[in-house]
């Protein structure tokens, strides 16, 4: 039985407690995990005109005084036929404000545990985040950060190693520092081995000391190798979990390196947690972009129809890195680029895209739909796997390493830096519809993208002025997740003039251009998730058996077989074989050619 006290025995008092009825007064239900200290990122979705005056009613009959006109920040102008052009606007806050709740917030603490706190990660962005957290408000009134790692460090110490990471955001720099040395006087440090008990007691008692009485909930980031896990959430279960609130554990992939040893991670996890008490991080779901896939989706009538095999022809998933290893070869060689991007990052991604509509937003309802889709999937077989490998190349006089130059990379290594391969789902919706994977390390750029290819138009009245190559006149829908946030729609258009010429255009929603707001981090997102209980955008155990079910069989038929993996220069598009793989089904990569 777990020794950690389960978040669902969190008391009433608290600022996150789970009391429905103040909740299902709306008209739509919002999780009371979703409740926060102060505004934040709302889950509530409103969708305002700015222009017209309206009152917001209660499922209960009352409501809210009639909002006024709210005048334009800047110049609108009225272009031909009609066309407004408007300026860059900040998103519209929720339309109720979730800090007027009558919570008892003087009697509840968090207290944030970063184990592996001299690491890189807690360095860059684990502390960086609460630091963006705390900035806006967003983490509870009472709360208290811990570094625990084997180095031997003092309070000082961590804060001036921490300072150096922090950052405000570029549109909001008032009061930094003041903000930076309030949050520094929250963070304090402990050193001790990931096995000893007795250093986890001792990490119990400092924290106690600064919950002063209050109802105590704890969090614990595991940023430390997966060889000692076990050992760290033994400790912390046994030595130094709450006594009164919550007591949470987010855990850093990888999770194990095949269905077996992912599978025998979890029976050891559960033995000290239950499944509502681990939150499995995948970074790439708390991007901006990957978590409005859903919202693009299911509140745009105009996408929902055409989301099926009837329309799509393709679906590519591309994520591409412009530099290789370079001294961190040591942990990469031991995974690959399969384990380390595909069955992870955009396996989520694409869970999440091909997925049913859900019941409702609750994280149950969500990471149901996206088990269905994976236990949906065929197991990836060999002959749909291309692999690589970057070697040296010289480019404008400068010398690039190969990834066996790496001093911490065997010189006969066959680890895979570049994988490509085709997924199917075998369901009603998708049958026969292709869905692409691509990742890859010394890539000629860097970019993670979705690339929605749809099929020819039918006895196309133009095919004549498209030319014999249609699939340059094909709608293609891209979601950009990094960098340059962006949506836009490959559409075909009429050049102006007297004749009649085709130009393949763009309808292009650049963030950077619509939204002033910084886009705030994955890391942000996900830790106050975290802190609230959300776990939607968190991995389930059966979503994680059912992943690596798919790719655990040709991973090991790889390294069985020992198959030598395709080299590709450095800096270039990656091997030729991706794209064999690709013409196999009929399809191009988006990537690839003057028009991206």
């Amino acid at each position: 039985m777990a020794t950690f006290s389960p978040s669902t025995h969190c008391p009433s008092s608290s600022p996150y407690s789970n009391d429905s009825s103040v909740i299902n007064r709306f008209h739509q239900r919002i999780a009371l995990s979703s409740i926060r200290p102060k505004q934040c990122r709302p889950r509530k979705l409103s969708l305002q005109q700015s222009s017209l005056p309206k009152a917001v009613h209660l499922q209960d009959g009352a409501s809210t005084k009639k909002a006024s006109p709210v005048k334009s920040d800047g110049p609108v102008k009225i272009l031909k036929d009609g066309i407004l052009s408007v300026p860059p606007v900040t998103p519209p806050e929720e339309s109720i404000d979730i800090a007027k709740f009558d919570f008892d917030k003087e009697n509840s603490t968090v207290s944030i545990t970063v184990v592996g706190a001299s690491g890189d990660l807690a360095k860059k962005k684990i502390f960086p985040a609460l630091f963006a957290l705390y900035y806006e408000g967003c983490l509870p009134k009472h709360f208290t950060i811990f570094g625990y790692a084997r180095s031997k460090m003092s309070d000082a110490e961590l804060r001036t190693m921490v300072s150096k990471t922090l950052t405000c955001r570029i549109d909001q720099r008032e009061n930094c520092g003041e903000k930076m040395d309030q949050f520094l006087e929250r963070c304090f440090y402990h050193p001790g081995q990931y096995d000893s008990q007795e250093n986890f007691l001792e990490l119990d008692k400092k924290l106690k000391e600064h919950e002063d009485g209050r109802v105590a909930n704890r969090l614990f980031y595991l940023s430390i190798p997966p060889n000692i896990f076990i050992d760290a959430v033994k400790c912390a279960s046994t030595s130094a979990s709450a006594a009164t609130g919550w007591t949470r554990v987010i855990v850093e992939k990888p999770f194990g390196r095949d269905s077996e040893s992912s599978a025998a991670l979890t029976r050891s996890l559960k033995q000290y947690l239950d499944e509502d008490q681990i939150f499995r991080i995948d970074h790439y779901l708390g991007k901006e972009l990957v978590e409005n896939l859903s919202v693009l989706r299911f509140s745009n009538l105009i996408f929902e129809p055409l989301w099926s095999r009837q329309y799509i022809r393709n679906v590519q998933f591309i994520f591409a890195e412009d530099f290789g290893t370079e001294g961190r070869g040591g942990y990469f060689d031991n995974y690959g680029i399969i384990r380390d991007i595909m069955q992870n990052h955009l396996l989520q991604i694409l869970a999440l895209f091909a997925m049913e509509t859900p019941v409702s937003l609750d994280a149950e309802d969500i990471r149901n739909e996206k088990v269905k889709v994976l236990r949906s999937m065929r197991p990836l077989q060999l002959d749909d796997v291309v692999i690589g490998q970057y070697k040296s190349h010289t480019r404008g006089g400068v010398k690039y390493p190969a990834y066996i130059d790496d001093k911490t990379v065997p010189n006969d290594s066959l680890t895979p830096t570049f994988a490509a391969a085709a997924l199917f789902i075998d369901n009603a919706r998708w049958d026969g519809v292709p869905f692409l994977m691509k990742a890859g390390k010394a890539l000629h750029d860097r970019r993670a993208e979705i690339r929605v290819q749809f099929r020819h138009v039918p006895g196309n009245l133009y095919n004549k002025n498209i030319g014999t190559d249609l699939d340059l006149a094909t709608n293609e829908l891209v979601i950009r997740v990094q960098p340059d946030e962006a949506i836009y729609l490959k559409i075909n258009n009429k050049v102006p003039g007297l004749g009649m010429r085709l130009d393949r255009s763009n309808l292009n929603l650049l963030y950077a251009a619509r939204y002033a707001k910084e886009i705030p981090d994955a890391y942000e997102r996900l830790l106050l998730d975290a802190i609230e209980g959300e776990r939607r955008l968190f991995i389930r155990s059966d979503e994680l058996d059912a992943a690596w079910s798919l790719f655990t069989p040709v991973l090991k038929e790889l390294e069985e077989k020992k198959i030598v993996p395709e080299y590709y220069p450095y800096g270039s598009r990656g091997p030729v074989g991706s794209h064999y793989l690709a013409a196999r089904y009929k399809v191009r990569w988006g990537d690839v050619g003057s028009e991206q």
